[in-house]
């Protein structure tokens, strides 16, 4: 199983890390830790037999994709065992969504997951998993005493396989921010010039 996902700027990851280690310690649970599972939302989960044109794709996608802002306003699980901080589904989310799985499906040999189709999904960011009921209700605590409203920024979409979790490949998308940086330094550039 292959799986896209975005990734976040370094401090919503440091805040994200910090739920996790919470309940790794209160429980004893490090799952989320022993398995180097980054702080991410998994946009799309698919079977394929190409890795390479998926790669292409997502490479392509990523240079018209752009960085912007998430927030994460709520704490959910996924009964049995896994507990998740949940961003609202905004235009932004649900855009990028529906790029990569419009791209996807355009590829031979990729079977969607029936959970990660337009609509079929709900956005979430893991931060405890293959918990036990006793061991989510001590985290429920954790994260229930300590969470609140936060936002952050999307950076990078990425491919990983599951079962133990493996980077496959990362992209980082396009920051506007950066880019109006570098246009306006380079017209301060020219209008200086323009003054000698």
């Amino acid at each position: 199983m292959y799986l896209i996902s975005i990734y976040f700027d370094e401090n919503t990851n440091m805040k994200i890390k910090q739920y996790i280690r919470q309940i790794a310690k209160s429980t004893g649970n490090t799952f989320m830790m022993d398995n180097k599972v980054p702080p991410h939302i998994t946009i799309s989960a698919f079977s394929a037999e190409k890795e390479e044109s998926v790669i292409s794709m997502l490479e392509k996608q990523a240079e018209k994709l752009k960085q912007d802002s998430l927030q994460w306003v709520s704490v959910g699980m996924f009964l049995p065992y896994v507990m998740y901080l949940m961003p609202v589904l905004n235009e932004y989310l649900h855009t990028i969504s529906q790029k990569i799985y419009d791209n996807l499906v355009k590829l031979e040999d990729v079977e969607i997951s029936r959970f990660y189709r337009p609509f079929q999904c709900i956005p979430h960011t893991t931060v405890g998993k293959k918990l036990s009921k006793e061991e989510m209700e001590v985290a429920f605590c954790v994260v229930q005493n300590q969470f609140g409203v936060f936002e952050g920024r999307v950076t990078h979409i990425g491919l990983a396989k599951t079962n133990p979790y493996k980077e496959i490949a990362v992209f980082e998308l396009t920051d506007d921010c950066k880019n109006t940086k570098r246009k306006m330094e380079s017209l301060c550039h020219i209008l200086n010039l323009r003054k000698l």
